[in-house]
């Protein structure tokens, strides 16, 4: 990470020299607190240029979760990691108003809790209430299925389901091409839940009974999932469907759109699956993003431990 007084000095796009200036003249701030709104930000995109995200205007959501997630794997403080959120908050929102974006990609980026380092991972009893609460009688309940059963059997981003296409899949050999941050692909397994819940939704015309004729684009004909107008299922989309499966399945946590993914491999590195191979499904241009699971898995083993262990939790005298 670079140092405090390259950030101050590090060139920044026109668009955030202009919110910059916004929040010097419109709303007066002192020069201090327009010094700390430049670090944050330049920070934010120093850390996007390693990873090869260079446009602003580009941002995804994912990409902010996951700077927000290494910045507390590498123990940043809680005080200078929300304030770093709240500063992207605005240029978002500014960007915004402005043009320069349709949508905040920090929209649904959930708030910092203190007492909350690690990401949250469902335990496998809640991922099994979750995954078998559909109705398969409906279109929707297989279209939804299959959506869930693919981001926790592979471990995908929500962005990277979205964006799937139907020659992405190889059902007969089990896998599926996913296109991941930087447009890199990688090929990722497909487990047998998630294949029979592909087929019941490709089988018999479900999915095509989505189209209308109106509203289907080039690109909506290639995608995998559909909406019910027939285009091809947004990520805000995607993103509702999984609160209201969950809320529908009595699952009272605090959801975001990675929870699936971060069950995904906190399961599997608790069941024996080497770190490496975790890093590789789950697209990770760095094994540092990966360890933070390890951790998680610590975390529940000492949970467990505290629980069961008959002398874990005797007084010392």
């Amino acid at each position: 990470m670079a140092s405090g007084e390259s950030l101050v000095k590090r060139e920044l796009p026109l668009p955030v020299t202009e919110y910059l200036n916004y929040l010097a003249i419109e709303k007066n701030l002192a020069e201090l607190s327009i010094k700390s709104y430049r670090r944050d930000i330049a920070a934010f995109l120093s850390w996007a240029a390693d990873c090869h995200f260079d446009d602003i205007t580009q941002i995804t959501e994912d990409q902010i979760e996951e700077f927000l997630a290494q910045r507390i794997d590498q123990n940043y403080s809680f005080a200078s990691t929300s304030r770093l959120l709240t500063s992207l908050r605005g240029l978002f929102k500014y960007l915004v108003t402005e043009g320069y974006l349709q949508s905040n990609p920090t929209k649904f980026v959930a708030g910092l809790k203190k007492t909350k380092s690690l990401p949250k991972a469902l335990t496998i009893q809640e991922v099994s209430r979750l995954l078998d609460s559909f109705d398969q009688n409906d279109n929707v309940g297989k279209r939804d299925k299959a959506m869930l059963e693919l981001l926790y059997g592979s471990g995908l981003r929500i962005s990277e389901l979205v964006s799937l296409n139907l020659h992405d899949l190889d059902l007969e050999f089990g896998f599926v091409k996913v296109t991941g941050k930087g447009s890199k692909q990688r090929i990722v397994p497909l487990g047998t839940n998630s294949q029979v819940a592909i087929n019941r939704w490709l089988d018999h015309g479900v999915r095509d009974s989505l189209f209308r004729e109106k509203t289907t684009k080039r690109s909506d004909l290639e995608a995998l999932f559909l909406s019910q107008r027939g285009t091809r299922i947004t990520r805000q989309g995607a993103w509702l469907i999984l609160k209201e499966r969950a809320k529908k399945s009595g699952l009272d946590v605090n959801w975001y759109p990675h929870i699936l993914r971060h069950s995904c491999a906190t399961h599997m590195l608790e069941n024996g699956a080497d770190l490496k191979i975790v890093q590789e499904m789950l697209g990770h241009a760095s094994i540092v993003t990966t360890q933070i699971y390890t951790k998680i898995t610590v975390e529940n083993l000492k949970k467990q431990y505290f629980k069961a262990h008959p002398r874990a939790n005797l007084d010392l005298k």
